[in-house]
Order: structure tokens, then C-alpha cells, then sequence
């Protein structure tokens, strides 16, 4: 995939990966085997007739091969970009057994961007006459906008709520331009509103209006919840209170939506300029925040984690990028405190070198630390990016069940609560997803919704 050169794209927010021109994108379409079982297929969590849409590529079809991925897949030009297809349908690429396995998050990206005007300029598809009834989506994010498009081409009502001032959800707040740019998100989001979705923005569901108010004075007949999981985890370390110190969620949120890059933002950022910036984590959000401090000016920026870059649960080609910009990868390297510089500013970490032991729950083996091993480091700034759990303001609401780890209680077929008519899915039930698993839970979902509104 072209790419911005590294010294410049450093310097701005534009998208770093530029695209497949159409000769390239067919001189990699060709090298699909168009297996008879499409393992590839089995690998993608929504099912994409992936050798349909490439062999459609290959025959300069773009718009055949768009409309393919469309039957499975309502957000293309995302999926394309943001998912990580090489643990996905690209593992089970036979192409990959002996070398590299075609690039079918590529040529996803390639069909959608190539026709995305013919695409905008088609007359709106023609839908089954209106059910009559009405569903609320709470949220907008992947998971959201998969249910919605469904669930409108069923014939039914939908109106989607999100409780800040654009849709998307996670992939306008959590994912940086230079990975996903905003207009691409607009775009799907426009598509869905030609079909019929209603959005609403600035609604808090839990405060501005409550699951009760939606069900019973607002007359709607089933609900779906995609709220998503919007609360930081901390590291629980002595300093964390800090001036200088975000979590990833602050940080993106405020550089990808609010602008905080900007001179006159509303809702700034701390001067990153020529400061040294620690991020901890090893996930795509760390490498998100890392590369977005670099953009803000950083002079240096480190990833610290605990484990070995073979247990970075970030996509390879996230951290090739990362490497490619300088960013400084310190591993086997666990935070203690961090340290006051008098003023109630941060000034450095206390860290503590560590050692991998037998696997833990997660399959990954256990960080242990190696006594007599701890070190300081000056830092100006500090990013947390560990993982997010649920916020959910519905705690409360009567008739729905929460875990212990504060996810939604669902049916695990139909992503039904323990409340009649209101189902969920995203990351408010699996606390933490892929963009293609959310959205193949909102299918789900709609299919169940669809189920239970023609009961």
C-alpha cells in the first residue's frame, strides 16, 4: 500500500496509507486462487463473498465488486482501513501459507473509495413498504450503524441516538485521521440517512432520555443498545493524579473531535511541542496515541510495555508505521510511580524491568518482575491506553442485568436482555472488539429484532 513519507507525515494529520491506484489494485486481485471453499470467507466475521468481489476487481467491475461486499458489509471504506484482516480472512488466505497472502483489506478499501461518487449518485435502493414499527439504536457506533442498516431494509422505523455531536461512535472519537478520515465515516453515515435512518445527536440515554421514556411515551417497539465501552482504565500506580497525564480516551477524544490540534480550540490539549511523551499499552489505541503525540509536536515519544513486541496485540502494520516515525518501543518494562515535580506536575516514571513466565488467562505469558531492577525516566507527558471498560448510565434502568465485569447480560443467539424488547450488542456486551466483530453483532441483533417484531 502507498504511503506518506514518514518525515512528512509526521507533520500533519492527513491519511498516512494513500491507496491502490487500479492497475496495482488488479495486479494484486489477480493473485487471488479463487479457492472453490473461500476459507478466507469462513475467517471474516460478517462472511464477505471475498473471491466474488475480487474476481470483479480483477474484471474492472468496481462497482460489482462494491455492491458484493455490500450484501455483508454496509461500512466498506472502514473495514478497509481500520480492520485488522491479517488475523482474520487474510490468516486463512491460501495464498499466505507460502508467502504473502492477498490483501483483501486493501481491495476492500479500493472498491469502496474507486466508487464512492457513482455510489452517492445511484437513486436511493428500493425498500419493503413500512412495518409500522419503530426501533431505537442507542449509540452510533460500528455496531449501530450495522443494525440500523439492516433493520431499515426490513421496512422498519429507525432512529439512532448518540450522545455527542457526530456520529460514529468509537470511529470518529477513538480512531485518528491519519488512520480513518472523518469524511469517510460521514459518508456512511449520509448513506444510511438516504435510506431512511434517523439520527439524533446531543441525546444522552440515561440522562437527556431514559430506556422507559423510549419504550413507553415514545411509543418505540424494540430497542437495540450500542453504547460501546467508553470508561479509561487506570495503571492504579502511586502519581497518577498528575497534571500531565491522559488517558487514550481524552486524548483521541479531544484531538479527533474537538480539534484540540488547533490553535482556537474550544477544548485544548496540553503543549506537546518538543516534550517527551511516555504512552503505556500495546494495543492499536497506544499506537493511535503515541503517533498522535508525535503530530502535536513531541520531540520524543515511547511505547513502554510489559511484555515482548511478539505478545503487541496492535496490527503489524500499525507498528511498522510507528517504527518508520521514530516512535521508541521499550519493552519487558512495567510502571511503578510517577513522580511530582514538586507542583503537582509530572516529571518522570519509576519503572521496573520484567520477565515472561508461563501464559496466563489470555494465552499471553505472564509479565513477573526482576527484583532489583527498577529505573527512571524523565517524561513531560503521559498517555494510559490499557484497555476501556463500560459506562453505561443504564445501570440503573429496571429489567436489565449487568456482569461483574459490567457488561450487558444477553441471550448469546438472539442479544436479547433481560428485558423484553430491548437487545444489545458492540462492545457494551463483549467490553472490547474489532470494528467488524461489532458490526457482525449488530446483524445479529437486527436479524432478532426483525424475529421478534414480526412475532
Amino acid at each position: 500500500m502507498p504511503a506518506q513519507d514518514p518525515e512528512k507525515r509526521v507533520h500533519n494529520f492527513d491519511e498516512v496509507n494513500l491507496g491502490y491506484a487500479p492497475q496495482a489494485a488488479r495486479e494484486e486481485a489477480m493473485r487471488c486462487l479463487q479457492c472453490k471453499d473461500a476459507p478466507c470467507m469462513q475467517g471474516c466475521p460478517v462472511h464477505v463473498h471475498i473471491p466474488d468481489f475480487i474476481a470483479r476487481i480483477v474484471g474492472e467491475d468496481y462497482l460489482g465488486a462494491v455492491d458484493i461486499i455490500l450484501k455483508d458489509n454496509r461500512l466498506p471504506a472502514i473495514c478497509g482501513r481500520v480492520c485488522p484482516q491479517e488475523e482474520m480472512c487474510e490468516l486463512c488466505c491460501v495464498v499466505g501459507k507460502k508467502g504473502l497472502p492477498v490483501a483483501i483489506g486493501n481491495l476492500e478499501r479500493f472498491s469502496a473509495d474507486v466508487t464512492s461518487i457513482q455510489r452517492a449518485q445511484r437513486p436511493v435502493e428500493k425498500l419493503p413498504g413500512p412495518t409500522g414499527k419503530q426501533v431505537a439504536i442507542i449509540g452510533s457506533g460500528p455496531s449501530a450503524l450495522a443494525c440500523a442498516g439492516d433493520l431499515v431494509r426490513f421496512g422498519h422505523g429507525v432512529t439512532v441516538y448518540e450522545a455527542l455531536h457526530a456520529f460514529g461512535g468509537v470511529l470518529v472519537y477513538g480512531i485518528p485521521e491519519f488512520r480513518l478520515p472523518k469524511e469517510v465515516v460521514r459518508y456512511e453515515v449520509e448513506a444510511l440517512e438516504r435510506l431512511g435512518v434517523r439520527f439524533e445527536k446531543n441525546v444522552v440515554i440515561g440522562m437527556t432520555l431514559t430506556l422507559n421514556e423510549l419504550m413507553t411515551e415514545m411509543g418505540y417497539d424494540a430497542v437495540y443498545i450500542a453504547a460501546g465501552a467508553g470508561l479509561p482504565y487506570f495503571l492504579g500506580i502511586p502519581g497518577e493524579e498528575l497534571v500531565g497525564i491522559y488517558s487514550s480516551n481524552e486524548l483521541l477524544t479531544r484531538v479527533n473531535l474537538m480539534k484540540a490540534y488547533q490553535p482556537d480550540a474550544v477544548t485544548p490539549v496540553l503543549n506537546y511541542k518538543d516534550k517527551t511523551v511516555a504512552v503505556f499499552g500495546a494495543g492499536n489505541t497506544a499506537l493511535d496515541s503515541a503517533r498522535t503525540a508525535l503530530r502535536l509536536g513531541a520531540r520524543k515519544v515511547s511505547i513502554i510495555y510489559r511484555r515482548t513486541e511478539a505478545e503487541m496485540p496492535a496490527r503489524r502494520e500499525e507498528v511498522q508505521h510507528a517504527r518508520e516515525e521514530g516512535i521508541e518501543f521499550i519493552f519487558l518494562a512495567a510502571p511503578l510511580e510517577f513522580l511530582d515535580n514538586g507542583e503537582g506536575w509530572l516529571k518522570g516514571v519509576r519503572l521496573q524491568r520484567m520477565q515472561l513466565g508461563k501464559p496466563d488467562a489470555s494465552g499471553r505469558r505472564r509479565p513477573l518482575p526482576l527484583e532489583g531492577s527498577e529505573f527512571m525516566m524523565d517524561i513531560d507527558l503521559a498517555v494510559i491506553a490499557i484497555g476501556n471498560g463500560t459506562n453505561s448510565l443504564l445501570r440503573n434502568t429496571p429489567g436489565l442485568e449487568f456482569s461483574r465485569n459490567d457488561t450487558l447480560v444477553v441471550n448469546p443467539q438472539t442479544l436479547q436482555t433481560t428485558r423484553h424488547g430491548v437487545f444489545a450488542g458492540g462492545d457494551i456486551v463483549t467490553g472490547g472488539a474489532t470494528v467488524i466483530s461489532a458490526m457482525g453483532t449488530g446483524r445479529q441483533a437486527a436479524q432478532s429484532i426483525n424475529t421478534f417484531l414480526k412475532a
